[in-house]
């Protein structure tokens, strides 16, 4: 890795898609290209692949008007393999990529991307379902799961009945943020078992479904994108239920037909 990759790597990406995660598109500067190809940018409206959800898909558009297809996004790692603040946009395969220094337009595949955000919104429902640690997550643009450290029997009916509800009750789904001594004062808003929300900066980000002052549906730490509203989820049901072992129910969500 040459000296000017490190530095990109150790220098973070702004991460437009935490303070929108509606923005589509956004110009940015070319800092590095990686000798795998991988391109690192200035700013992004681009998700890298963390916390169960899939990386963003989508283009890189270039003054002379050609494109670069992106077919996914990861976090930069540096020389020892740890994850850096980077984001690192991976090419389609034969794609040429842009130079160092040029300026380009970031922008995602939107379709997808929704799709994303509706599965992962529709996991916060399925936390405030079924009260139980989250023992692993997957958030894909076809399907998207969530394995319960359990061991009683979950109904497909009642949890897609639920589903139904909150999505009809079009609670808001708002982002916050609380103080790392106020998270570690409730340990119980942390639902995963496996993936612990980032600290050090004295706040972790949080999402809320509940409108303030209502009942509270989900609140928990959490760094991917979802939608606004509830409502916007649409037709998302539980596709099966399978017991992984012991004490693990895996839930599998699936856009309705």
């Amino acid at each position: 890795m040459t000296d000017a990759a490190a530095a990109a790597l150790s220098a973070p990406t702004r991460d437009l898609f935490r303070e929108d995660a509606y923005l589509r598109e956004c110009r940015a500067t070319v800092t590095a290209v990686l000798p795998d190809g991988g391109i690192v940018l200035d700013r992004t409206v681009f998700y890298p692949l963390g916390g169960g959800q899939a990386g963003d898909a989508g283009a890189l558009l270039r003054a002379d008007g050609r494109t670069v297809a992106i077919a996914d996004t990861r976090k930069g790692k540096d020389a020892e393999g740890r994850p850096t603040a980077a984001i690192v946009h991976v090419p389609a395969p034969g794609a040429e990529p842009p130079a160092v220094g040029e300026e380009v337009t970031a922008r995602i595949d939107w379709e997808r991307r929704h799709r994303l955000m509706r599965f992962h919104t529709t996991t916060h429902l399925l936390c405030h379902l079924v009260a139980q640690p989250v023992n692993g997550c997957s958030v894909t643009p076809d399907a998207a799961r969530l394995d319960f450290h359990m061991d009683g029997p979950l109904d497909a009916a009642a949890l897609n009945a639920g589903i139904a509800r909150l999505v009809a009750e079009a609670h808001p789904v708002a982002i916050g943020a609380i103080a790392d001594a106020e998270l570690d004062a409730q340990p119980d808003l942390v639902k995963s078992m496996s993936v612990q929300p980032p600290r050090g900066s004295g706040q972790v980000r949080t999402v809320r479904v509940g409108a303030e002052g209502a009942p509270l549906i989900d609140l928990q730490p959490c760094g991917g994108t979802h939608v606004a509203s509830t409502a916007e989820i649409g037709a998302v049901r539980v596709t099966r239920i399978e017991k992984k072992g012991a004490m693990a129910r895996r839930v599998v969500l699936g856009f309705a037909a």
